[in-house]
């Protein structure tokens, strides 16, 4: 008799288990979605208007003062004391 309530409660944890990937599958289906036309026009887009400094053969040298990975010019002394 003891096999009866064991296999009632693996049928409920298949029951909670479908339920929960129900759930995941409502909430999967919910997301918002582009089509993939739309997100490689979006994507050609963006990397044709933004400039990126780490590839020059494409967008020119950049100048001292706009490159971001330049490393800091020090004007005199930048020690901290504490």
């Amino acid at each position: 008799m003891n096999a009866r309530p064991q296999k009632q409660s693996m049928s409920e944890l298949r029951l909670r288990r479908l339920a929960e990937h129900n759930q995941r599958l409502k909430e999967d289906l919910s997301r918002p979605r582009i089509r993939v036309s739309e997100a490689s026009a979006s994507l050609i887009r963006y990397c044709k208007t933004t400039t990126d400094h780490l590839v020059p053969s494409v967008w020119g040298p950049v100048g001292k003062g706009e490159d971001p990975y330049a490393p800091p010019t020090a004007e005199g002394c930048q020690c901290a004391i504490m």
